[in-house]
């Protein structure tokens, strides 16, 4: 990617946002893992979306936490939205 591509935007490797997991079900909610790239390691994040009443609710969950492996970054972001959807239910939308 040239340095005019990263300075108005450019999408370089548009295929380093897709996850490699396909989107999971877990209690009536659609996790889909987003890690993002930080330098060497990604940044664990996932989408968290359900149907209530017709519209659908989504939420961004983004962590501090790093891994050096994409894989492993796509993992424990599922993991991560399935605690706080434990923790929290649909109060995750507000």
């Amino acid at each position: 990617m040239s340095i005019l591509s990263k300075l108005f935007g450019g999408k370089g490797n548009a295929d380093a946002a897709e996850p490699s997991v396909a989107a999971e079900e877990y209690k009536g909610y659609k996790i889909t893992p987003t890690p993002a790239q930080d330098g060497k390691s990604y940044r664990i994040g996932a989408r968290i979306e359900k149907e209530i009443d017709g519209e659908v609710k989504v939420h961004d969950l983004i962590r501090a936490d790093t891994l050096p492996v994409r894989e492993d970054a796509e993992a424990a972001s599922v993991a991560k939205a399935k605690v706080m959807i434990d923790q929290m239910g649909d109060r995750v939308f507000r």
